[in-house]
Order: structure tokens, then C-alpha cells, then sequence
């Protein structure tokens, strides 16, 4: 057999296994895109994508939150519990390292809720009691941190109620059947999303009483 031949012949196995590779490829893609795994992908992007915004709007309000107190201390008579637990609460806030896989922790993610949800708290508190001071109602500096911060609380809550759409949108695909055979196989676990209870707690203004002790009754004339 010449040259030609035996090369001819090696070649035909590798030939006769090409439509049988290009079909199993097929097969699989179609498999996949049948199962749901693009769409994973796609979820699963957008949901990083809507944290990382979400992440974007707390960062700004807590950046908002030193220049606010600052200029809160300018009133001397201002009550300094309120002053404390804002900065307490901003404290606790940034110190929880929120990386992307925060979205995958369900521990973490509501230590993470619950910390934002009392600075929230704390920032409502410190607006309700600046209006019993005319004098810082009237401090141009002031005035001016708190429509930023308004803007930045309805910043945060357009991306919280997108990052909460995507993810129930993604975790109705990942209980669902047959994707949730997917989410098994490729390791796409539900996803924790802010809670309604949380939502109810935050979004309730907080009560504040003003009133004052009556002065002491003077005494009778004899």
C-alpha cells in the first residue's frame, strides 16, 4: 500500500467521528438553552449589575452622613442621643464588607439589610427632630444635605426595588421545573432579596414626641 494510501486510511476515523462531534455539540447547545442556562446567565448578570447600583446609593447616602453631622453640631442645644445613634449606625453600616457574593449569603445579606435598615432609621429620626429647630431649619448648609439626602433615599429605594424584580425574577427560575435541575447542576443557588418586613419597617416614620414637662406650679401666696 503506498504513502498515499495509509495516510488516506488513518484519516478516515478521525473523518467519519467530525458529524458525529458537530451533532453531540448541537445537541448539547440545544440542551442547555432548552434548560434554562442562558437564562441563568442572563439573571444572574443582571442581578450583580442591580446589587453593584444598589451598593452605589447606600455608599453616597453614608458618604452624606459627615457633613451632615458636622453641621448639626453647629446647634448647641441639638440632642446629642439622636447625633450618636446616626453615627453608630453609619458605623455598623460600612462595616460590613458588601462584596458582590454578599447576593449568594442569606446570613450575611440580612446582617447587611438590617444594619442599612437602622441608618435608615437613624437618618429619619435626626430629619424628624431638625424641625423642632428653627434655627437649623434655616441653615442654608443644612438644608441643602437634606434635599441630597431625600434624592439619594429615592435613589436607593429605584434600586432596591430593581435588584428585588430581577431577583425574584431569577429565583423563580431556579425553583421552577426543569430549570431547577440546572441551578442544581450548575451551582446557581436562590438568591435572598430584601425582605417585606424589612421594607414595612423602614418605610414607617418613626415616632418622635416633643413635649415638653409642664413648668412647676408656683407656689400659692399666702
Amino acid at each position: 500500500m503506498s504513502t498515499t494510501a495509509l495516510r488516506d486510511a488513518k484519516r478516515l476515523p478521525r473523518r467519519s467521528w467530525r458529524p458525529a462531534a458537530v451533532l453531540a455539540a448541537v445537541v448539547v447547545a440545544f440542551s442547555l438553552g432548552g434548560c434554562g442556562y442562558n437564562d441563568f446567565q442572563r439573571l444572574d448578570e443582571q442581578v450583580k449589575a442591580g446589587w453593584s447600583e444598589v451598593l452605589n446609593q447606600y455608599q453616597r447616602r453614608s458618604d452624606l452622613v459627615p457633613n451632615l453631622v458636622a453641621t448639626v453640631k453647629g446647634e448647641a442645644s441639638f440632642e446629642q442621643d439622636t447625633l450618636t445613634k446616626v453615627v453608630e449606625a453609619r458605623a455598623r453600616a460600612t462595616g460590613i464588607q458588601a462584596t458582590p457574593e454578599l447576593v449568594n449569603n442569606p446570613e450575611a445579606f440580612a446582617k447587611f439589610q438590617a444594619a442599612q435598615g437602622e441608618l435608615t432609621g437613624a437618618l429619619s429620626r435626626l430629619m424628624v427632630v431638625s424641625e423642632n429647630y428653627p434655627s437649623l431649619k434655616a441653615n442654608q448648609a443644612f438644608q441643602d444635605l437634606r434635599v441630597q439626602l431625600e434624592g439619594t433615599e429615592n435613589r436607593i429605594t429605584v434600586a432596591r426595588n430593581r435588584y428585588i424584580k430581577t431577583v425574584q425574577e431569577y429565583n423563580v427560575l431556579a425553583r421552577s421545573f426543569p430549570t431547577n435541575l440546572t441551578a442544581m447542576v450548575f451551582s446557581y443557588p436562590v438568591k435572598p432579596s430584601f425582605t417585606v418586613q424589612n421594607e414595612a419597617t423602614i418605610s414607617a416614620p418613626p415616632s418622635v414626641s416633643f413635649d415638653k414637662p409642664a413648668p412647676p406650679a408656683a407656689p400659692a401666696s399666702r
